[in-house]
């Protein structure tokens, strides 16, 4: 008996192939395309800034301003998160009308759009093409990174739900780490092969269009939003094999009989719901500080601080690929602890962390001079702080999206999630160098007042959702309004109401 029990356990605790297959296939052209095209347009700036000068030439006989060159890479570079606010607004709405695996399937399009678009621009000689290709590529990255989880937090076990929907990480720095080898100069990083570098995102799309139509689409979706029974149990068979899914389809039942003759909610609804405020506002505040915590920052400085630890200026990229590398590696370590620790620890402990890194990193970069050796504690902050976002808020933002919601509100969750998302990485691009101008290295003294905030807050608000069904967070978090509604009714307030004029 204790042998069938362990048995029992161990296929709980292990996916199904099918499962982790389905998981790569939904990721490919998904987040990693997120990542990918975060990093790839880093490598070749003084390229495509030599095509547009050239070009300008060839048209008005005149080299281009440096105000307007500047202007116009910029607008290379921040029409990506313009396409991705735009994705993540129409996501969800897709996500209901077309099924979870059909939107993703449909979001290729717009990858495949913008590779054709970006890799014609140097033969045609129109820059303008690289504008619209990023923000294609914006589009397809919104779209992604609002749909994917989504599908990964619907078909995953209870038991492994925090694990598999890590996937979402795991690709974003894949795809961030693949795009800085790729863009090295050994391989597409030259000058000349800028246009090629660009178009490779192609590729993703077209390996998710070969792979995920062998995979189902959510049997949450196809049971509770479009009531197929059949196609639901087909589903589930695949991805949890055939003794593996009763304990799954039992939740499920009792979602779909407690959302019966609701329809799904759209984002404004979910703003007027007081009994989903609290929720509401705990994916605006994790969303927001995902961007807002200080990581860019990090990034911008990497440079500087590999210069002053005396790395010549040609390795900087292939130190800047370590960086990448650590974070890929930190994915896969949340991976494996997110269920044995819990959703709520990585977050903290991750946020409480980087504040920690924030304070030492301020510290040497003011003392970049006093020593020999500083510059390599600046390095050292540099991968902790890395390590520390991948292991807390890079990892547990999107489950918790998942798992705060239910099925009839999750999509515009992430509508607003995503939305708020890239909004926070509009704002960080656009504000960054000027804080960074007015505060130098004090300016993570703000970003660790981010993280001691947002740690706080997830401390006194969020709950544990680790091995919980949906409806089980919905009412832990209902069960805490009542507590403070049950609080306000025998506060003193009340009893002087309640007293004799």
């Amino acid at each position: 008996m204790d042998s069938n029990e362990e048995s029992a356990e161990l296929k709980k605790r292990c996916p199904n192939t099918s499962l982790l297959l389905a998981i790569c296939a939904a990721c490919i052209g998904g987040t990693f395309q997120y990542g990918y095209n975060i990093s790839i347009i880093n490598s070749p700036t003084k390229s495509v800034q030599n095509f547009i000068n050239q070009t300008w030439l060839e048209r008005y006989e005149e080299n281009i301003s440096e105000q307007y060159l500047t202007l116009l890479w910029s607008s290379i570079v921040s029409i990506f998160t313009i396409g991705g606010f735009i994705g993540a607004t129409i996501g969800g709405t897709l996500a209901i009308r077309f099924g979870r695996k059909g939107t993703l399937m449909m979001n290729n399009a717009f990858a495949l759009l913008a590779a054709l678009l970006m890799g014609l621009s140097y033969p045609t000689g129109l820059f303008e093409l690289l504008i619209i290709g990023r923000f294609f590529t914006g589009v397809n990255a919104g779209i992604g990174i609002c749909v994917q989880p989504l599908y990964l937090g619907e078909i995953a076990p209870r038991a492994l739900r925090g694990a598999m929907a890590m996937g979402t990480s795991i690709f974003i720095t894949g795809g961030i780490l693949t795009g800085q080898v790729i863009g090295l100069n050994e391989l597409l990083g030259k000058e000349e092969y800028w246009p090629i570098l660009l178009s490779t995102t192609c590729i993703p799309a077209f390996l998710q269009l070969l792979i995920l139509p062998w995979f189902p689409e959510s049997p949450r979706y196809l049971l509770i939003d479009r009531g197929d029974d059949v196609g639901c149990g087909t589903a589930m068979k695949q991805l949890h094999g055939t003794d593996n899914f009763d304990r799954e389809r039992e939740d499920m039942e009792r979602e779909r009989i407690s959302a019966m003759g609701i329809k799904p909610k759209k984002p404004w609804e979910l703003f007027m719901d007081r009994s989903l405020r609290w929720q509401v506002l705990t994916i605006i505040v994790i969303n927001a500080a995902q961007q807002l915590n200080g990581i860019n920052a990090i990034y911008f400085y990497t440079d500087y601080v590999f210069e002053e630890a005396g790395i010549p200026e040609v390795n900087i990229p292939y130190v800047t690929v370590g960086t990448g590398a650590c974070e890929c590696l930190t994915a896969l370590t949340c991976g494996m602890l997110i269920e044995s620790l819990g959703r709520k620890v990585l977050i903290i402990g991750g946020y409480t962390l980087m504040a920690f890194w924030c304070i030492c990193f301020t510290l040497t970069l003011t003392f970049q001079g006093a020593g020999p050796w500083i510059p390599y504690l600046s390095m050292g902050c540099v991968f902790a702080f890395i390590l520390s976002f991948g292991m807390g808020p890079g990892g547990v933002t999107n489950i918790l999206i998942t798992e705060l919601f239910t099925q009839t509100t999750r999509p515009a969750a992430y509508m607003i999630g995503g939305s708020v998302n890239w909004l926070s990485f509009f704002f960080i691009g656009m504000a960054f160098p000027f804080i960074v101008t007015k505060l130098q290295q004090y300016c993570f003294l703000v970003f660790l007042v981010v993280c001691v905030l947002v740690a706080v807050y997830i401390f006194l608000v969020v709950p544990e959702t680790k091995n919980k069904t949906f409806l089980e967070i919905q009412i832990e978090f209902q069960s805490g309004e009542k507590r403070k509604a049950s609080k306000a009714d025998h506060s003193p307030r009340t009893t002087m109401l309640s007293t004799p004029l």
